[in-house]
């Protein structure tokens, strides 16, 4: 993975700032020690569940479904899995009507995820499909010890399993929460860990991607009342859900009240996929206010080598410059010409990652520098990354109204 910056940035002391604050928070915050867990206790559990399970369903919602999510689409283009993946993650009457009815309830292994273990949510497509479905076997739970969740679980004598200490739910895509799908399934959860431990390494020891990362946070810490959206430009549609799964970490973890001030403060999570929203949003970006940063995300090689037919179609002939153009070279070339159209017009702080290929490996890289940039951000603009109030306001308001009747 290369992210190559196009602003200059340079704040020594603010950088050294940041770089010890994180340094002292990695010993408290939980996600920073997922990189380098062992996973025996989640590769065993794996083993338990029967061959014929051919399909598992997540029940959970936000950071209990969108990490997983976000890596099982960007991987199951590419490569044989052994089971297919579905996610309840919303009570829309039709949505839930609609994923029961793709797959055999029959062969289905249930994972009921909830950090709290009382998310309204959860609990309620839970209840219906318990209806539906009512042998406890078919269920695992995945929450907090001693939850609600745990003791209803043990109640009926259903599998658990725990989230690691002070893992909040935006940041536990590496833990239980996104691991036991995503094993399940098929997906190399060692080489997903393998690429944010690299990242990790990279920028705990000096390594290539400290300096970047530094520089990318403290620039948009500095300039956070001015360029007050960020947007993600990703050129693959196996990254839609990982935008998806970035406006989560990005919005909850940076909107919020600063620390030491009454300042509503954050930054704008969007997510974009190219080339389609080169024609749309790209305009807004190109000639609308000045207000947006943008990262651009890129796929080297793509590993599939479709071209365009070497063919003249009446009245089409100007177009012809597309004829034995590989689609990966074009998809390409269209990414590194809307760059190049920003950087002429000015006046947008731009930047580049470009990861080799779709892999495991890269996927987890690719997590974990944006849980690290969102860590430094949230530091640098003196908010507190890890909690949700905001969220939490409305779920109160929703148990008071369920309560009323």
């Amino acid at each position: 993975m290369k992210n190559k910056l196009y602003f200059n940035s340079t704040h020594p002391t603010e950088e050294k700032k940041a770089f010890e604050a994180i340094e002292k928070e990695q010993h408290h915050v939980g996600y920073y020690n997922l990189p380098n867990q062992d996973t025996h206790v989640i590769v065993s559990y794996c083993a338990t569940l029967s061959k014929e399970i051919t399909t598992i369903a997540v029940i959970g919602i936000g950071g209990s479904s969108l990490g997983a999510k976000a890596v099982y689409e960007f991987m199951k283009p590419v490569k044989e899995l052994s089971r297919k993946l579905y996610f309840f993650e919303s009570t829309d009457p039709i949505n839930i009507t609609n994923l029961l009815s793709q797959f055999d309830m029959a062969t289905t292994h249930f994972l009921v995820i909830s950090k709290s273990g009382s998310t309204v949510e959860t609990v309620s497509v839970y209840k219906y499909i318990f209806t539906l479905q009512n042998n406890p076997s078919a269920y695992t739970f995945i929450t907090d010890p001693n939850s609600p969740l745990e003791k209803y679980a043990k109640s009926i004598n259903a599998s658990v399993l725990h989230l690691p200490d002070n893992v909040g739910g935006r940041f536990s895509v590496l833990s239980s929460v996104g691991l036991v799908p995503l094993a399940l399934c098929g997906i190399d959860i060692e080489a997903l860990l393998l690429g944010a431990r690299k990242i990790k390494n990279s920028f705990f020891n000096d390594g290539y991607l400290k300096e970047t990362l530094l520089k990318k946070a403290v620039y948009y810490a500095k300039n956070h009342a001015q360029y007050n959206i960020n947007c993600i430009f990703a050129y693959s549609e196996t990254l839609k859900y990982f935008c998806e799964w970035y406006v989560q970490l990005w919005g909850e973890s940076l909107g919020k009240y600063q620390r030491h001030s009454a300042f509503h403060v954050g930054l704008t999570p969007i997510g974009l996929i190219g080339p389609k929203d080169q024609h749309s949003f790209l305009q807004l970006i190109m000639q609308g206010t000045r207000d947006k940063s943008l990262t651009f995300i890129k796929i080297e090689d793509f590993e599939d080598h479709i071209v365009i037919p070497d063919i003249t179609l009446p009245h089409l002939e100007a177009l012809d410059t597309l004829n034995n153009l590989p689609f990966s070279e074009l998809i390409n070339m269209q990414c590194d010409s809307a760059l190049e159209a920003l950087l002429e017009e000015g006046g947008i702080p731009l930047d580049m990652i470009t990861i080799n290929t779709v892999t495991e490996e890269n996927m987890g890289a690719l997590i974990f520098y944006y849980e690290l940039l969102t860590s430094l951000v949230g530091e640098l603009i003196d908010v507190n990354t890890y909690d949700q109030p905001g969220v939490e306001a409305g779920k109160i308001i929703l148990k008071k109204k369920l309560q009323q009747g």
